[in-house]
């Protein structure tokens, strides 16, 4: 897991509906701490000196309700809760709605060294875009050598030896219509235990790949916008080898699968040789594992009709021996 701290969280850079909106009002001293957690705790009964289920380890959002007791504490100089609620070395605060909370409340967390951020978002908009984003941070990781493109809706992940096609393969389907998430570097995150997301490692790679004899080369620039995306969702794999005569290709649609993450996604070998159309081959794959996805298995069902046929045969051959013998 990747260590992360409250000035992680406040550089993220999170665009549209997922804009966290934060800024730091007090105790930036504490911008180091680590954010151990994705839960998210509303620390209204702490306020009030009930702390027996209280989790400090939690990110601590106050709303209106919290800051409206927050001012009567400090109002009536009653501070001894809020020094108890820093006491648990909370990792920080989150006012929303904008709210600047009482200068007694800044000062104590500013002593502690705990950060207070603000958002100008409410606490309903606020908390599922926290908690999204901290699912990710929290997601299981791992970075991939090979080429992600979206090939007919299908997020397609391409691996292969170096020097065997994989840019090459990528930019001819590209050049059919289709779209490059990420060359080279491909970053994957589980989320819910079995969705694969992938994209870009670096920003500085987003939507560039490298071809041998052509150097790095910018597809935005190139194919414009409808060529690119920044993530896409991993859901078959592609592994290009160097055609080996000796070994046996599945011919007839075996179910492989390859595991990344603890989530096995279906997997096909194409074996790579001159005149073997692999861009057509890749847009067939995808389109036959789109159909598999909504029930209809080409290569099953071929097998199940030989069966029949074969079943069908042996009856018709037994009762033609039995008829004439």
């Amino acid at each position: 897991m990747k260590q992360f701290t409250i000035l992680d969280l406040l550089d993220l850079d999170l665009k549209d509906q997922n804009r966290l909106y934060l800024k730091c009002l007090s105790g930036r001293s504490g911008l180091g701490r680590k954010i151990v957690t994705s839960d998210i705790s509303r620390p209204g009964l702490a306020l009030t000196g009930f702390t027996e289920m209280f989790e400090g380890k939690r990110v601590q959002l106050l709303g209106k309700s919290e800051n409206a007791y927050l001012k009567k504490l400090c109002k009536e100089n009653k501070l001894e809760n809020i020094r108890k609620f820093f006491e648990y070395n909370i990792p920080c605060c989150v006012i929303t709605h904008g709210i600047v909370p009482p200068e007694p409340f800044l000062k104590i967390a500013k002593e502690c060294n705990c950060p207070i951020l603000q958002t100008t978002l409410s606490s309903a908009d606020f908390m599922p875009r926290l908690v999204r984003a901290m699912l990710e941070m929290f997601s299981p990781q791992v970075i991939i050598h090979g080429v992600l493109v979206e090939v007919s809706g299908l997020g397609v992940l391409l691996l292969g030896d170096s020097g065997v096609g994989k840019s090459e393969t990528a930019l001819a389907l590209i050049e059919k219509g289709h779209k490059l998430i990420v060359d080279d570097s491909v970053e994957i995150t589980c989320s819910n235990g079995n969705i694969l997301m992938g994209k870009s490692s670096t920003e500085i790679l987003n939507h560039h790949m490298e071809i041998r004899g052509l150097g790095i080369i910018n597809i935005k620039e190139i194919f414009g916008i409808r060529a690119i995306m920044k993530s896409k969702r991993v859901q078959l794999v592609v592994k290009l080898e160097e055609w080996n005569s000796s070994k046996n290709y599945d011919r007839i649609g075996k179910d492989e699968k390859y595991e990344i993450l603890g989530v096995h996604v279906p997997i096909l070998e194409i074996p790579v040789k001159p005149g073997r159309n692999i861009p057509t081959i890749i847009e067939t794959a995808a389109l036959n594992e789109r159909l598999k996805r909504s029930g209809h298995n080409s290569s099953g069902e071929f097998n199940k009709n030989i069966i029949k046929w074969l079943e069908h045969e042996n009856a018709r051959t037994k009762y033609m021996e039995n008829r004439f013998n």
